[in-house]
């Protein structure tokens, strides 16, 4: 039995997030933990909520309240919509956790006495209008490299080059829109990512079964113009973890925090603790300390590709540089971004389905399956209505439905409800187990190499092959002249039906657990040997027939969630 670290990108507190942020991390990271899990591996699969840094500021002061309480508020939030789409998390922590305070604290005095961390003396954007100082991503103009209009202060969104707010052309504050904007001088801490280059990069150069967006990215930022800069990790704000070397004051750091890209990653060493402390687990150690075990784990991240820098190189340069026995991470799968209907998914622009309302409009299956059959990994995607619409219908309800459904009353009709006796497999039926057997073993391939789409086109020809056995093999014309080899069909059938509850569970685990139920499993196998696989059901097991597993989505539907979805959210 191996063992799996698994990380999703941790969601930022501000809000609910839209389903371009689901499928470009947390989704996808699911469907890894369920197929490893299913496979019997040990998985430990971990997430959180980023609650640091000035648009948690915002949001709370927008809404009213504390920012701690917003914060506390908004996690329940998040964690009871990521249970309803079914996000397997061993544990969801918090950034704002007394354990990433206390790990991030350690982490920067280590690197200080390592000689990694310096002060220095600089001017900052101040926003009269405003009253404070703006962080980077609060500050927005023209990208000098690509002309991008709406360009953060630390990074293009378009073209994902690094930037400083004074890079901007035509700067403004995201807050309040002024322009008014003027440099102050103020002391900060950098992290000396520029003379780990080399050992970065000899790392990430022995990453070579990555994927090319992940390592184009992290080369990009190594080598675009001067190189790797070294980067600034502590902010003037009142909210995040303050500056601290270890548990001693920073003399002339008073009053300020460390920057939430430097404390967000250390979150997933500090949600193995957490997770401990609520009782789930017992040594978060072993999964994070190469000196405690963790040197035979795997470790995966899953992340859209805006959030490669960090964890290529500023998370990387944090662990590395501290010298400690720590586990970094072996593979990053990393995914495009997800557009809606011909724009972009924002949450700050309020554009695009958004979790929640996802979830108002069907159950999370149906949402599970198109986002994964069309995950944005080679390039950005495009969510429609019209696609949709198809393929739920044509994938969910005219496949795996209709299949389930048709085999299950039939028998009921002819044999009652449990497996029939009688009749023996013939050539079609052994032609059938034989692809099967091929494509089973094509699917985990997939599956152990990441290939979400491609994973869920096979999950789907599997799907297909045994509606076309059903149709050809015919067992309702075959009952008239043979009920024994009627028997045999439906017997294998109901046996497929098992099958898909096993090699479905990772895209749709709701799904999967009702077909269960109805076939009266305590528990599903992942399939080994098919032939075996295919005859687990033996004459005479009961069954129940499902209700009706996918309905279809009308016109009249599409149409007005079209219009109701229309890309606005207050």
């Amino acid at each position: 039995m191996a063992r799996h670290l698994i990380t999703s990108a941790i969601p930022y507190i501000n809000g609910i997030k839209h389903l371009g942020n689901l499928v470009g991390s947390q989704l996808p990271a699911d469907l890894y933990a369920r197929y490893l899990r299913g496979r019997g591996n040990e998985v430990l699969f971990l997430c959180a909520t980023d609650e640091h840094g000035t648009p948690a500021e915002l949001a709370a002061a927008k809404a009213g309240k504390p920012v701690a309480e917003y914060c506390a508020e908004m996690h329940e939030v998040q964690a009871g919509i990521a249970e309803g789409f079914r996000l397997s998390f061993d544990h969801f922590g918090r950034s704002s956790s007394p354990r990433n305070h206390a790990l991030t604290q350690h982490f920067a005095g280590v690197l200080a006495e390592k000689g990694l961390i310096r002060e220095v003396s600089e001017t900052q954007m101040y926003s009269p209008t405003d009253g404070r100082y703006l962080p980077d991503r609060y500050i927005e103009g023209t990208c000098p490299n690509c002309g991008f209009d709406s360009a953060r202060g630390d990074q293009c969104d378009n073209c994902t080059k690094q930037l400083d707010p004074v890079d901007l052309i035509n700067p403004h504050s995201t807050i309040s829109g002024a322009t008014d904007l003027e440099m102050r001088e103020t002391k900060h801490l950098y992290l000396c990512q520029s003379v780990m280059k080399t050992e970065i990069e000899t790392w990430i150069d022995s990453k070579t079964d990555w994927p090319v967006l992940t390592t184009s990215i992290a080369k990009k930022w190594l080598n675009d113009g001067d190189g790797l800069q070294d980067r600034g990790i502590t902010r003037d704000l009142d909210w995040g973890i303050p500056v601290k070397k270890g548990s001693e004051d920073w003399p002339g750091m008073e009053g300020k925090v460390f920057y939430v890209w430097f404390d967000a990653p250390i979150e997933y060493i500090a949600c193995a603790q957490e997770w401990v402390d609520a009782g789930k687990g017992t040594d978060w150690a072993r999964w994070w300390r190469t000196d405690k075990g963790a040197g035979d784990v795997t470790y995966t991240q899953f992340m859209g590709k805006d959030n490669v820098p960090f964890h290529t190189l500023t998370f990387p340069a944090t662990i590395l540089g501290s010298g400690e026995p720590w586990k970094l991470v072996d593979y990053i799968k990393s995914f495009n971004y997800l557009n809606y209907e011909g724009g972009q998914f924002s949450t700050s622009r309020g554009r695009g389905v958004f979790m929640d309302q996802a979830l108002e409009v069907l159950p999370s299956d149906y949402w599970r399956w198109w986002l994964l059959s069309h995950a944005p990994e080679s390039s950005d995607a495009e969510f429609t209505w019209e696609n949709f619409q198809a393929s739920v219908n044509k994938d969910l309800a005219d496949v795996l439905g209709n299949f389930v459904s048709r085999v299950t009353k039939f028998c009921r009709s002819k044999f009652g409800e449990v497996v029939p006796e009688g009749g023996s497999y013939g050539a079609a039926e052994e032609a059938l187990i034989a692809e099967l057997s091929e494509r089973v073993r094509r699917y985990e391939a997939l599956m152990d190499a990441m290939e979400v789409r491609k994973s869920a086109q096979e999950l789907r020809a599997i799907w297909a092959a045994g509606n076309e056995y059903l149709q050809s093999a015919a067992p309702w014309a075959v009952f008239k002249e043979d009920p024994a080899q009627a028997a045999a069909i439906v017997r294998l059938s109901l046996n497929l039906i098992r099958l898909y509850a096993a090699l479905s569970a990772p895209f749709i685990p709701d799904t999967s657990a009702v077909l269960r139920e109805a076939l009266k499993l305590d528990s599903l196998d992942w399939p080994g040997d098919l032939p075996e696989a295919l005859s687990a059901l033996p004459a005479g097991s009961a069954f129940a027939v499902p209700e009706n597993l996918f309905r279809k989505i009308s016109d009249e539907e599409r149409e007005d969630w079209q219009q109701r979805f229309s890309g606005k959210r207050d």
